[in-house]
């Protein structure tokens, strides 16, 4: 089976188990529409933990599947040498052993006064504007300084100490972002955990619940599934009573952070194959995007009815249900989202198309997103799949504008 697809593989490898096709989804935890679009080569398979899951029932190793999944996180993130990665490197370098050293043994004076805080907190949002842009690599370099200049802030004694750790917990958590859509997931992690300790030393519980959901996106690309939906889960739990109680008296921050949360469960659950338990996630966030009845942007998360829309989309297109995730697609309206956002959602719909072997209408979605957030198209794993699959599609003659999307996004098939 060597120069078989990888479909062709797994047919041959369920019959000779003995085993239907809805037997096999069962066991995998995926329906029997699923294994049909794979084994006809409908339906890409590129998560190294579905791979692990078809082999391990299929009685073989992943890479009797396919070959090239040895190493899925290189494949993903090109050829070491993309734009920014000297700036990431520096960055991953700064969260390395402790941040303000030579603060603490008295060798450096106060660096920051009381009326630079309204400065540092025009710094952190500006960061998180570019990351809302998904200019990734503005984002990098603005944190080489801007975590320093807080995390001495915050040990001065002529600031108001809550204030610039709440700044702290976010400058982490734009790092734990920029990190996890960079493929540096094990960065993430520890920006991550650093955004959670600067929010609890802070008094703001909701910080911390912020600094949870980027925690659990960190392990999410990671494909530490059990633990991104435990992340979630325990903040969703921690904010319930809140979010149940009286609806007069329930903040609109607590409703994003509840709602983003339940996205959250509902894609990694979508992920894990568990269609009851995306719908139900995507049913809470749809409840509280309704009460808040507007998109807000609290904790940095974009929650609101658009939101939930576009993820309604993804969830789709992650269980395979690509007529629904367009069907969904042309309901939504877009644009009052982040380009980040506006492109991500995009992605998804290139990833419907490509399902159903749409290419031209995948590649006009791909090539949207890429007008909105370059980075984003060139960087993301889902989007990379994407122009990966395009060019299997059209073997040795690829349309001009597909051969340099792949180029720029340094793809080959």
């Amino acid at each position: 089976m060597a120069e078989s697809t990888l479909g062709a593989r797994v047919a041959e490898l369920r019959r000779r188990r003995g085993l239907s096709q809805k037997e096999l989804g069962a066991a995998i935890r995926r329906s029997e529409s699923w294994v049909s679009q794979v084994e006809r080569d409908v339906l890409p398979v590129e998560r190294l933990s579905v791979l692990q899951r078809l082999a391990d029932v299929l009685g073989v190793a992943v890479r009797d599947l396919r070959p090239e999944a040895a190493e899925p996180m290189a494949a993903d993130r090109g050829d070491g040498h993309r734009a920014g990665s000297a700036v990431f490197d520096k960055l991953r370098l700064l969260l390395t052993g402790h941040p303000a050293l030579e603060q603490l043994l008295g060798d450096e004076a106060d660096r920051e006064s009381a009326d630079e805080l309204p400065a540092l907190q025009e710094r952190v949002d500006l960061a998180w504007q570019l990351a809302h842009e998904s200019r990734l690599v503005e984002v990098g370099s603005s944190l080489l300084e801007l975590i320093p200049d807080l995390e001495h802030a915050a040990r001065s004694t002529s600031v108001k100490r809550p204030e610039v750790l709440t700044l702290l917990s976010r400058a982490y958590q734009v790092a734990a972002t920029a990190f996890t859509r960079q493929e540096e997931v094990d960065a993430a992690w520890v920006a991550a955990d650093r955004a959670l300790t600067a929010a609890e030393e802070s008094g703001d519980a909701l910080s911390v619940v912020a600094g949870t959901y980027r925690m659990a996106q960190a392990f999410l690309r990671l494909q530490r599934l059990e633990q991104a939906q435990q992340a979630a889960r325990v903040s969703v739990t921690a904010l319930a009573p809140q979010v149940h109680g009286d609806e007069e008296l329930v903040r609109p921050e607590v409703l994003s952070l509840y709602g983003s949360l339940q996205l959250m469960l509902a894609v990694i659950a979508a992920t894990d194959g568990n269609r009851t338990a995306a719908r139900t996630g995507l049913a809470a966030a749809r409840r509280a995007a309704e009460r808040l009845g507007e998109g807000r942007n609290d904790f940095d998360t974009e929650f609101g009815p658009t939101s939930v829309a576009v993820h309604a989309v993804a969830v789709a297109v992650e269980l395979g249900d690509a007529g629904e995730a367009l069907d969904t697609a042309g309901t939504v309206d877009a644009s009052v989202l982040s380009p980040e956002r506006q492109a991500r959602f995009l992605v998804d719909v290139a990833r419907a198309h490509a399902q159903r072997r749409q290419a031209a209408e995948a590649l006009e979605a791909l090539l949207n997103a890429e007008r909105l957030a370059p980075e984003l198209v060139h960087h993301d794993h889902r989007s990379r799949e994407v122009v990966r699959d395009l060019l299997q599609f059209a073997g040795r003659r690829p349309a001009d504008e597909l051969r340099e999307l792949a180029a720029r996004a340094a793809v080959t098939p």
